[in-house]
């Protein structure tokens, strides 16, 4: 059964956005009913379909509400088991032993179509189960309130997925989406027009917060975007070859993830994943990020205007070209220990170089091969790993590792330099003495120049936003959560969130090996601290309702002073400008690093409702 489950299934992903699902399937692993590879998301439909198939082969294992919860996902993923969707709640039937109508508006023959107006969607599949379709609007709104006034977040569009003959997939969604607080912004908070209108945006390049990254359109108001994903995969049970547009996450993590955490925009790529046996994945992709910065050899020229018959005309200049590959490699030597190890390369050549689309390839070896005979600077290459143990049913242990630069010396006590790198721990404790309850804490540090460059071209950022863990280098992070699940469809959660940044320094070719010879994690200069209450319900198929409360506590600390320091180790003394660490005020650093509406201490309220995820 799982066998079939697997080979039929179709090979899109489950975007991050389905926390809920993400959440079952993570609950049925720390239970030790199923197994998984937390390292790489998204997971497409054919691998959380083995998943619930394996946990419905054992769901003696399982109490009512997980079989409510897994009978439903299984609903919800029918097209990709080869049967048809039923908005009548099928999992009632199947654990009661009675057929549940209540609430069903829907037009099926329950073999090959399925109209459903309360929970809007339609399905469609040929008899010989060759194609397969589904179509499913987008709709909603989350209405934020502080004493600083109100935000209002909408968004709709909707979702189309296609499978043809088994082996191909095509998927797409939009969602146009906005963020408007014009007209309820305070002025007591927001003096002057400009920071109304800013006033509304909660995310930006610069915060430091775990929303997820956009890249804003022209609006008169807090701000207005939208977000077009989809692709197309040609997949066998053994793996998958796609073109796409999608969110990425790397390493295991509840909170963030420090290697890729997924909150950048999503950048289109060629990716390919490898499952050839049980015990082994290859993930790799190459993507085409979006540089933000200007290539002055690339330009058109507009025609404005004539002047006394004369053409006006101005020069507009392209953006740089930017790429990345990565790949990774995860091993499963036994099904309570998972460890993956990868490299990646973000470079800014003039088009993507073949070289990088060798799948299985260590890109700095190659990279010096590109660059060195030219003697120019070599682009941004990075190692990481990541590793995850549950030694006893209900526990869960993992780490994360991100070297940007590694030398073996600056590992000996003598040397005062630090390797520029990032380490993330994290534990999950679930399923007793209360099914549904877990405990989850996660801690990540990263060090003075992680993520950071000396060529703004060849970051470690698409569209601007990191793609690492978002508090960026010399950062440390804390998160705490306490979750429970009373109810199919229902998380309530409370959790603590501690987040200080630390020196701020510039990556200056010639001035960063002074710069990681300070002190790491040593004045702050911003913290955040958040404690909230959360909880979502999922009230009908596809629609659900969301509440928050929130307190945060947000501050920046003065760093104004002219000072000199030494170079450890040595006699020599360098000014701050030198070493390239940034002064500013405690109010210069919370502009920087927070949105206007969260600055200060607030208790904000949120509640939200939406069709679809």
């Amino acid at each position: 059964m799982m066998g079939c489950a697997c080979a039929f299934a179709q090979a899109i992903p489950v975007p991050l956005t389905q926390v809920r699902l993400y959440d079952f399937i993570d609950e049925l692993a720390t239970d030790g009913i199923i197994q998984i590879n937390e390292a790489a998301r998204p997971f497409t439909q054919r691998q959380v379909v083995q998943m619930l198939t394996t946990a419905q082969q054992q769901d003696s294992l399982l109490d009512y509400r997980q079989r409510k919860d897994l009978y439903f996902y299984l609903n919800e993923l029918a097209l990709a088991r080869d049967t048809i969707y039923d908005a009548a709640l099928p999992q009632a039937a199947i654990i009661e032993g009675k057929h549940n109508r209540l609430g069903a508006v829907q037009w099926t023959n329950h073999r090959t179509f399925n109209l459903s107006l309360v929970d809007p969607q339609f399905s469609y599949m040929t008899p010989d189960k060759k194609f397969k379709m589904q179509i499913r609007p987008i709709l909603g709104m989350d209405v934020y309130a502080s004493k600083k006034g109100a935000i209002f977040k909408r968004w709709w569009g909707a979702e189309l997925t296609m499978d043809i003959v088994h082996h191909v997939s095509i998927w797409g969604a939009l969602r146009d989406i906005s963020y408007n607080g014009k007209w309820a912004l305070s002025s007591k908070y927001f003096p002057t027009d400009m920071d109304k209108m800013y006033g509304a945006r909660l995310t930006q390049p610069a915060f430091l917060n775990n929303l997820s990254g956009v890249e804003y359109k022209e609006a008169t108001y807090g701000g207005d975007f939208s977000d077009s994903k989809g692709g197309l995969s040609v997949y066998d049970w053994w793996g998958s070859l796609s073109v796409s547009r999608e969110n990425i996450r790397w390493g295991d993590a509840y909170h963030c993830s420090n290697i890729l955490s997924g909150r950048n925009p999503a950048v289109p790529q060629v990716s390919l994943q490898l499952t050839p046996v049980w015990w082994f994945q290859f993930d790799y992709f190459h993507a085409w990020l979006i540089s933000n910065t200007l290539n002055p050899s690339d330009y058109y020229i507009e025609n404005l205007r004539s002047v006394n018959n004369t053409l006006v005309t101005d020069t507009v200049y392209r953006p740089r070209s930017k790429f990345m590959a990565a790949n990774l490699f995860t091993f499963m030597p036994c099904r309570w220990v998972h460890f993956s190890v990868g490299n990646s390369i973000v470079y800014a050549e003039q088009s993507p170089q073949a070289l990088y689309f060798i799948p299985i390839a260590f890109f700095k070896s190659l990279d010096h091969l590109m660059t060195k005979g030219t003697g120019t600077q070599n682009q941004n290459s990075q190692v990481f790993a990541t590793i995850t143990v549950r030694p006893v049913q209900h526990l869960k242990l993992y780490t994360s590792l991100y070297a940007d630069e590694v030398k073996w010396e600056r590992f000996k006590p003598s040397n005062p330099a630090n390797n520029p790198i990032s380490y993330l721990v994290g534990m999950e404790w679930g399923g007793w003495p209360v099914k549904g309850l877990s405990l989850k804490a996660e801690f990540m540090r990263s060090y003075i120049g992680c993520y950071t460059n000396s060529v703004d071209a060849i970051e470690y950022t698409s569209n601007s936003y990191l793609m690492g863990h978002y508090m960026g280098d010399n950062a440390q992070s804390t998160f705490v959560e306490i979750s429970y699940r009373p109810l199919r469809g229902m998380t309530v959660a409370l959790s603590l969130t501690d987040n200080i940044r630390f020196n701020q320094y510039r990556y200056w070719r010639n001035g960063i090996g002074y710069a990681i010879e300070q002190k790491p994690f040593d004045r702050n200069i911003f913290r955040m601290t958040e404690c909230s209450a959360k909880m979502m319900y999922e009230v009908h198929p596809n629609m659900f309702l969301r509440a928050e409360i929130t307190y945060n506590r947000a501050k920046g600390y003065d760093n104004t002073d002219v000072r000199t320091v030494s170079k450890q180790g040595k006699s020599q003394t360098y000014t701050n400008a030198e070493i390239g660490e940034v002064l500013n005020t405690a109010q210069g650093y919370l502009n920087t690093f927070c949105p206007a509406y969260l600055q200060g201490n607030n208790l904000t309220a949120m509640l939200g409702f939406s069709f679809g995820f």
